[in-house]
């Protein structure tokens, strides 16, 4: 089963009216088990934490490509590197020792263990102007995701 969230905004619901082919489209999603669940218009808080995150990557996001203009594929591997950092992130803590540095992560939750990547250079220190390739210059935008 998949359960979609959407926002209820004027044009959405007009265009939810409209579409000429839905019960076609209805009986397909039915079929497959796909479920909807309405943020009702005029409350935002009923999407809670997921919109928070969803805002804060907006926020960073439009700071850290500041004038910059990626090409698809450039734009698609950011968004790949910040959803693994934020799926990298801790939740809370695995066990009650002191000592123990591991913790609970949206990755557990997906894929039953932590994401381990392995580590790549950081190119903060180094001015945007001066990158050699695009994806260095993308590679430094993660690095400013991160650090955010």
């Amino acid at each position: 089963m998949e359960l979609i969230f959407a926002e209820l905004p004027g044009s959405y619901v007009a265009c939810l009216r409209l579409p000429p082919n839905y019960s076609e489209c209805a009986t397909e999603l039915a079929n497959s088990g796909t479920e909807w669940s309405f943020i009702p218009p005029g409350a935002p808080h009923f999407g809670g934490l997921w919109k928070a995150g969803v805002k804060s990557v907006k926020y960073h996001l439009q700071r850290i490509l500041g004038e910059h203009k990626l090409t698809y594929e450039e734009m698609a591997t950011l968004m790949s590197q910040i959803e693994a950092c934020l799926n990298s992130r801790p939740l809370n803590a695995l066990s009650n020792d002191p000592s123990d540095l591991a913790a609970l992560t949206p990755g557990h939750l997906l894929i039953g263990e932590s994401l381990v990547n392995i580590p790549e250079p950081s190119f903060l220190d180094v001015d945007a102007n001066k990158l050699s390739s695009r994806w260095t210059l993308v590679s430094n935008m993660r690095d400013h995701f991160w650090n955010r």
